[in-house]
C-alpha cells in the first residue's frame, strides 16, 4: 500500500536502465570542472552556420550573452537538420484530436509545413524582429506557426486559448505585434470553443482600450472546427488560402545567437503581465541538452508525450524545442484528461505505445481522485519513464504515479524549472539518482543552485531559506520585453549577484533540495514560519485525500492561521465519512507528521480545487475565501465554477473549524 510504501526513502536505478542511460555519474564532474566548456559542448550539438568562438559574455550582468558570435536558426535544427541527415521519415508527431481525428506528421512533412507557413508569413509582411501572437488550440498548426515565425526569425508570443480577450490585448499591445494566428475555434469537453471571436474582441476598441489594436495588421486564421466566423475584409484572412498554396522551399534566415526567439507573458496577480523573453542559441542549447539527459530520449524507438499545452513554457521547451531538436517522435493531444471519458490519456498511451510520459502532480492527483480501476483497464507497459512539472509532487502522488501508472518499474524525473529558466534546472538523472520521493533533489549538471538565508548565506540541513541560481546557465530568460528595469528589481536585487528564483527550498542530510512553494506562500503562525506545500503533503499522505491546497488566513490570536480545502478519493472511505470525521482524521495527521502547530484552523471538503487551465493551483482565490474578501479574477481558471462551490460552501457552514 501506499501508506507502507512511504517508509521506502529511495528508488535506485536499476542496472539495466543505468547501462543504456544517456546520462552518466561523470556528467557531473564533467560540468565542475570547466563549467563553461561543458556548456559550449552541449551547444556544438546543434547545428550553427556561423560556429561561436566565445561562450559567455557575463560583463553586462545581469543580461549575459551565450554563444553571441555564432549565427544558426532554431527551426534549421528542430526540423531541417533530420531531413538533411537522412530523417525526414521519422514521425515528429501523431496527432489526436478530441473528437478521435488524427494525423501523423513526419519530418518531412513537417518540413515542407514549416517552409509554405514561413513563404505564408513572408507574404503577410513578416520579416527577421517583427512579433506575431499566436492564439491557437492544441494543434499541429500551432507548432508549426511556432516554427515559421523562428524559420524567417520573427519573435513569437504564444498565448495560451483559455485566456481573455482583455488579455490577449495586454500581450499584443506590449509586444506590438504585427500578426495575429489563431482558429476559428478548438475542442474542449465535447464542444466548440470559440477563438476567433475573442481575437476580434481583443483588437476592437473597449472600455479598458478605447482605440483598436493599432500594431495589428493581419489575423491569420486556421479552419479547426467549421463554426460561423466574422470577417474583417483586408485584415482577417485564411490559413489555407495563404499557407497552402505557398511554395515547399524556403531557407531559413540565420540569426545570432543572442537574437530573441520569444516571448512569453506570465500573469501575475495583479498589474501588467510581464513579458520574459529568451534568445535561440542559449535556450536551445539548454532545453534540449535537459531534454536528453532527464528524459534518457531514444530517438529511434521512444514515443515520447508531455502532456502541457504550447501555450506554457513547459510546451515551448519540451514539445516543440527541445524534443523535435534531439528527432524525437512524440504524441500532441488536443483535448483534456477526461472527454469523452476519465480513461481517455491512458487510452492514449496504449494506442501510441508512449513510453515517456511527462505531466503535472495536479493533474496524478486527480487521476489518484478518480481511483486506480480506470487505468487499470489500459495497457502501460509500454512506459519505461515517468516526469513530474509545474508545482511540488507529493510523496504519496509520486508513489501512486509510480505504483499506478509505471507498475513500480518506471523511474520518475521530478523537474523543477520555471518560465524564467528556459529549461530543467534540477532534476534526478535516470540511470543515475536515487530517486526520492517528493524530492527535486539535485541541480542538473553544469547549473549552479543554492538555498541561503535571508542574507545570502547558505542555510544548513533542514533549515528553510531561499532558492537561488549562484551562476548564470544558457537558457536563462534575457529580461523582460521593454522594461530592463523590472528585469532587474524582480529577479536580481534581492541578492545580488544571484538570481532569485521567488520559491522557498530546503536541503536534507544528503544534500538534496526539497522545494517549499513560492516564498508567499509560506504562512507565519504564532511567529512560526511553515510551509504550504508540507501541510499539503502531510494532508494527501492520509489515505483518504486525493488532493489539498492550503493557505493562511487572518487569525487575531495567531496572526494567520491554516485553512485547509481537500478533495477525497472517490473509491476511498473518505467519501461516505462524514465533513467533521474528516477534518478529525487529518488534523490528527499533521499532528503527527509535523506538528500540533501546523494543524488546520479550517477544513472544508470540496469537490475540487480552483486550478489554472495548466494545471496550477489558484492558492490567491482560496486566500481571498478564507478571509472573506470578493473573489478576483477568475478568468485563468480551468473551471469558473469551482469557487462559487468552494464560496457557497463556507457560507453555508459546511467547513469544520477547530
Amino acid at each position: 500500500m501506499v501508506e507502507d510504501a512511504l517508509t521506502q526513502s529511495t528508488f535506485p536505478p536499476t542496472e539495466d536502465f543505468a547501462a543504456q542511460a544517456n546520462a552518466q555519474a561523470d556528467l557531473y564532474s564533467q560540468a565542475s570542472e570547466d563549467r563553461l566548456e561543458f556548456w559550449a559542448e552541449q551547444a556544438r550539438r546543434l547545428d550553427w552556420d556561423t560556429p561561436f568562438t566565445e561562450t559567455l559574455d557575463w560583463s553586462g550582468a545581469p543580461v549575459a550573452r551565450w554563444f553571441a558570435d555564432g549565427t544558426l536558426n532554431a527551426c534549421d535544427n528542430a526540423v531541417d537538420r533530420h531531413v538533411r541527415e537522412g530523417r525526414g521519415d521519422r514521425v515528429a508527431f501523431h496527432f489526436e484530436g478530441e473528437p478521435g481525428d488524427t494525423r501523423t506528421v513526419t519530418y518531412a512533412d513537417m518540413q515542407r509545413e514549416v517552409s509554405k507557413a514561413a513563404n505564408g508569413l513572408e507574404s503577410l509582411g513578416i520579416t527577421k524582429g517583427d512579433r506575431v501572437a499566436i492564439y491557437l488550440p492544441q494543434i499541429p498548426e500551432a507548432v508549426v506557426a511556432m516554427l515559421a515565425c523562428a524559420r524567417v526569425g520573427a519573435v513569437h508570443s504564444v498565448v495560451f486559448g483559455g485566456f481573455s480577450a482583455e488579455s490577449l490585448r495586454q500581450r499584443i499591445d506590449d509586444a506590438r505585434a504585427k500578426l495575429v494566428i489563431t482558429a476559428d475555434g478548438g475542442n474542449r469537453r465535447g464542444a466548440h470553443l470559440a477563438l476567433k471571436p475573442l481575437v476580434d474582441a481583443a483588437l476592437a476598441p473597449s472600455d479598458a482600450n478605447p482605440t483598436p489594436a493599432g500594431s495589428v495588421e493581419h489575423v491569420l486564421t486556421v479552419k479547426r472546427t467549421g463554426q460561423d466566423t466574422a470577417w474583417e475584409e483586408g485584415r482577417d484572412v485564411w490559413w489555407h488560402d495563404v499557407v497552402d498554396p505557398a511554395s515547399e522551399q524556403h531557407q531559413p534566415v540565420m540569426v545570432e545567437a543572442e537574437h530573441p526567439l520569444f516571448i512569453l507573458y506570465t500573469s501575475g496577480t495583479t498589474g501588467k503581465p510581464k513579458g520574459l523573453f529568451h534568445t535561440t542559441g542559449g535556450y536551445l542549447t539548454g532545453a534540449s541538452y535537459s531534454h536528453r539527459v532527464v528524459f534518457d530520449i531514444k530517438p529511434e524507438t521512444d514515443v515520447y508525450w508531455c502532456s502541457a499545452d504550447v501555450g506554457w513554457i513547459t510546451g515551448h521547451s519540451y514539445i516543440v524545442y527541445g524534443p523535435m531538436i534531439n528527432g524525437a517522435t512524440q504524441v500532441l493531444y488536443e483535448g483534456v484528461p477526461n472527454a469523452p471519458h476519465e480513461g481517455r490519456w491512458w487510452e492514449i498511451i496504449e494506442k501510441y505505445k508512449v513510453t515517456i510520459f511527462y505531466t503535472a502532480p495536479t493533474a496524478i492527483r486527480t487521476f489518484m481522485k478518480w481511483g486506480e480501476a480506470i487505468p487499470a483497464k489500459f495497457d502501460l507497459s509500454s512506459l519505461r519513464l515517468l516526469g513530474s512539472v509545474g508545482e511540488p509532487i507529493n510523496p504519496a502522488a509520486w508513489l501512486w504515479y509510480r505504483r499506478v501508472i509505471g507498475s513500480d518499474r518506471c523511474p520518475i524525473v521530478d523537474t523543477w524549472w520555471q518560465t524564467e529558466t528556459g529549461s530543467i534546472m534540477m532534476s534526478p538523472l535516470p540511470g543515475v539518482t536515487e530517486t526520492k520521493p517528493g524530492s527535486t533533489q539535485v541541480p542538473l549538471p553544469g547549473v549552479s543552485i543554492e538555498v541561503v538565508d535571508d542574507e545570502g548565506q547558505p542555510v544548513g540541513v533542514e533549515e528553510g531559506g531561499y532558492l537561488v541560481a549562484s551562476e548564470p546557465w544558457p537558457s536563462m530568460l534575457r529580461g523582460i520585453w521593454g522594461d530592463p528595469e523590472r528585469y532587474q528589481e524582480t529577479y536580481w536585487d534581492r541578492f545580488p549577484g544571484k538570481y532569485f528564483a521567488g520559491d522557498g527550498a530546503k536541503r536534507d542530510a544528503d544534500g538534496d533540495i526539497w522545494l517549499l512553494g513560492r516564498v508567499d506562500d509560506v504562512m507565519n503562525v504564532s511567529g512560526h514560519r511553515l510551509s504550504t506545500t508540507e501541510i499539503e503533503n502531510a494532508l494527501v499522505s492520509h489515505p483518504w485525500v486525493a488532493e489539498a491546497a492550503v493557505v493562511g488566513a487572518a487569525d487575531e490570536t495567531t496572526g494567520q492561521a491554516v485553512v485547509a480545502f481537500v478533495v477525497v478519493k472517490s473509491d476511498g472511505a473518505g467519501a461516505v465519512a462524514s465533513g467533521h470525521e474528516v477534518a478529525v482524521a487529518l488534523r490528527e495527521q499533521v499532528r503527527k507528521e509535523i506538528g500540533a502547530l501546523a494543524k488546520p484552523r479550517t477544513i472544508l471538503v470540496v469537490s475540487e480545487v480552483p486550478k489554472t487551465r495548466s494545471g496550477k493551483i489558484m492558492r490567491r482565490l482560496l486566500r481571498d475565501v478564507a478571509e472573506h474578501r470578493h473573489v478576483g479574477d477568475v478568468t485563468t481558471l480551468a473551471d469558473s465554477s469551482v469557487m462559487d462551490a468552494i464560496s457557497q460552501g463556507l457560507e453555508s457552514g459546511k467547513a469544520d473549524t477547530d
